[in-house]
C-alpha cells in the first residue's frame, strides 16, 4: 500500500485537475448540516467514490461528496458528509480528507457537528461554539510514525479552537442576532447512544455537548497547522435528562429547523475570517 502522504497527494492532484477552484478554506459538514453546501456558487461537486483513495461515506444525512466553489467571496472546499470510526474507518482514514485539504491549500477550517447536549442549560436547537474538545475515542490519528511533511511529532493543542475565530463567531452571532451557547464537545466512538450513567459522567468532567465525531479531525488538522472553528447544533438532549428514547431522526428533525440560523452564522463567518 502506498503511504498515506503519497495517497493525499495523489487524491489533491485529481481533485485540481477535476476543479479550477483553489480553496483556502475547509468546511466539514456533520448529520443534517450539508445543506450549507448548496449556498457554494459555481460548484464543482465531486462523489467520494470518484477521488483515488478516499473512503466512502455510509450514514443518513450524509451526501458523501466534496464541494468546491466561492461561498461569500471566499474560495472554500466542503464535505458533504464525514467518516466516522464507528464505520470501521481506521482514524487515518476519518482524517484522510483534512490531509487532503491541506494539500489543496486549505489553512482554515470549520467543521461542524450535530451532538447532544449535556448542559442542562441547553435545548434542541441551540447551536454551540466549540471552545475545547475532550478525546474519550481512546484512540488518537496520529498514533504511528510521524510525517513531518504534515506537522511535528507532538502537536500543541493549547489552542485547538483558535480564540480569534471563537472571537468572530460571537460577534457575527451577536450581529445576526443569534443565540450561540460555548461549551466543550466530548467525543466518543458511537454507533450507540451513551447511557444515562454516562452523560452524568461526562458532565463531572466537564463537558457540555457529545458526539460521535470532530475530535479526530481537529486534531489532524492542527498537526498540519490549520486554525479551526468549530461549531456544533445540539440535536437533542443527551439520554437521562428528558423521559424519551434517542434516535437518528431526531437529529436530522433538528438540524431541519436549524437550518437558516445554520446557515446565516457560518456564511457570516466565512465572509471575514480571513482577516482575522
Amino acid at each position: 500500500m502506498k503511504p498515506m502522504v503519497q495517497q493525499a497527494q495523489e487524491a489533491a492532484a485529481y481533485i485540481g485537475k477535476r476543479s479550477g477552484h483553489r480553496p483556502v478554506i475547509g468546511l466539514v459538514l456533520g448529520s443534517g448540516l450539508g445543506v450549507l453546501a448548496e449556498e457554494i456558487r459555481h460548484a464543482d461537486v465531486i462523489p467520494y467514490e470518484e477521488i483515488p483513495h478516499f473512503p466512502v461515506s455510509t450514514v443518513q444525512g450524509h451526501a458523501g461528496q466534496l464541494v468546491l466553489g466561492e461561498l461569500e467571496g471566499q474560495t472554500v472546499v466542503a464535505m458533504q458528509g464525514r467518516f466516522h470510526y464507528y464505520e470501521g474507518y481506521g482514524l487515518d482514514q476519518v482524517t484522510f480528507p483534512i490531509r487532503v485539504m491541506k494539500d489543496l491549500g486549505v489553512d482554515r477550517l470549520i467543521v461542524t457537528n450535530a451532538a447532544g447536549g449535556i448542559n442542562l442549560d441547553f435545548g434542541a436547537g441551540d447551536l454551540m461554539l466549540i471552545q475545547d474538545h475532550i478525546n474519550l475515542m481512546f484512540n488518537n490519528p496520529l498514533f504511528g510514525p510521524n510525517a513531518p511533511e504534515w506537522g511535528v511529532r507532538f502537536p500543541d493543542m493549547s489552542d485547538a479552537y483558535d480564540p480569534s475565530y471563537r472571537q468572530l463567531a460571537r460577534r457575527v452571532a451577536e450581529d445576526q442576532n443569534v443565540s450561540l451557547r460555548e461549551g466543550v464537545y466530548v467525543g466518543l466512538t458511537g454507533p450507540t447512544y451513551e447511557t444515562p450513567a454516562e452523560i452524568r459522567m461526562l458532565r463531572k468532567l466537564g463537558g457540555d455537548a457529545v458526539g460521535m465525531s470532530t475530535v479526530p479531525e481537529v486534531i489532524a488538522a492542527r498537526h498540519a497547522g490549520i486554525r479551526v472553528l468549530g461549531i456544533s447544533c445540539i440535536s437533542n438532549l443527551a439520554a437521562g435528562i428528558l423521559d424519551q428514547p434517542l434516535s437518528h431522526d431526531e437529529v436530522m428533525e433538528t438540524a431541519e429547523q436549524v437550518k437558516p440560523r445554520f446557515i446565516r452564522l457560518v456564511k457570516g463567518i466565512i465572509k471575514d475570517i480571513r482577516s482575522v
